[in-house]
């Protein structure tokens, strides 16, 4: 059982890191410029196809992973300035029509591109195999490796945003983006930074993930929703919130998928827990969203009104 729940634990942190790399940018984008992105996860989907790609006709995953980046920029630049640029003026309502259509262009897009058949992409050999952990647990290194890279980009985003210019910045226009265009800030320039920056950040959880699923369109619709639902958890506009957000979303997904029928064995028979389990299991993260937001209604690190 403690193996179980070790195994369990992993995953959930895996997973938080995954999330947090999509969260983050969707909190600064949502927080800085008030645009609801319903089409941040077409970013997540496509990094996936970039990688798959440039891995097929390198033969590297190191040099698809390298050749993803400066092509996820690009990305985010022709969307920024093509289609979200035109909607900071608009309602939240035209926003969600608006990038709802993005994310179906998308996805025939891709189809088009890339076909409807899935895509794989090949586990580095340096990364592949198991590294035990205790007793009879392995746990696969490439897993492991995924929490190292998101630890590593959080630590980096804490740096930027907590000690250089630009991450007082994207502070300051949390907080008030309308002073800080005031005072001379170029607000076109910073909202495209921004946006850029959350691009590249789920490209690269997109390809992070690539070796361990299957790489196919709408993928990106599957983990938008948990992706909302850490920003509102953690804050909206801050990006420790979105890292402790994602990790508790992760942890209690994955952890309380797993033992949620185990421990309701405790008060009912075998056969209603693990009914009452199913149905619970998918309900977790948002009895979780509204425990929090009760207590806290900007969220474990968002800010007052």
């Amino acid at each position: 059982m403690t193996n179980l729940f070790v195994l369990q634990l992993l995953n959930g942190v895996q997973l938080g890191v995954l999330l947090f790399l999509i969260a983050a940018g969707l909190t600064l984008v949502f927080g800085i410029m008030d645009v609801v992105n319903l089409a941040h996860g077409v970013l997540y989907m496509v990094g996936a196809y970039l990688i798959a790609t440039f891995a097929a006709l390198t033969g590297s995953f190191w040099w698809g992973l390298l050749l993803m980046f400066p092509a996820a920029i690009v990305v985010g630049l022709v969307l920024e300035v093509l289609v979200i640029r035109r909607l900071y003026a608009r309602s939240h309502l035209d926003q969600v029509l608006a990038t709802f259509g993005l994310v179906m262009i998308a996805n025939e897009a891709v189809k088009i591109i890339w076909g409807v058949s899935p895509l794989s992409v090949p586990m580095p050999e340096l990364l592949s195999g198991s590294v035990p952990l205790m007793g009879p647990l392995q746990y696969p290194v490439y897993r492991i490796a995924i929490i190292a890279a998101g630890l590593a980009v959080a630590l980096g985003l804490y740096v930027v945003v907590n000690h250089t210019r630009i991450g007082m910045l994207l502070r300051a226009g949390a907080t008030n983006r309308t002073m800080v265009s005031a005072l001379g800030i170029d607000i076109g320039k910073l909202f495209a930074i921004v946006f850029t920056m959350g691009g590249v950040l789920a490209c690269f959880a997109g390809a992070l993930v690539a070796p361990i699923l299957s790489v196919d369109t709408g993928m990106g619709e599957s983990v938008l929703i948990l992706t909302f639902v850490v920003v509102v958890i953690g804050g909206i506009g801050s990006v420790k919130g979105a890292f402790f957000g994602a990790i508790l979303v992760a942890v209690v997904d994955t952890v309380g998928g797993v033992f949620g029928p185990i421990w309701l064995r405790s008060v009912l028979d075998p056969s209603a827990a693990g009914q009452v389990g199913r149905m619970l299991a998918p309900m977790l993260v948002y009895i979780l969203m509204a425990v929090i937001l009760f207590a806290k209604p900007a969220g474990l690190f968002g800010g007052r009104g």
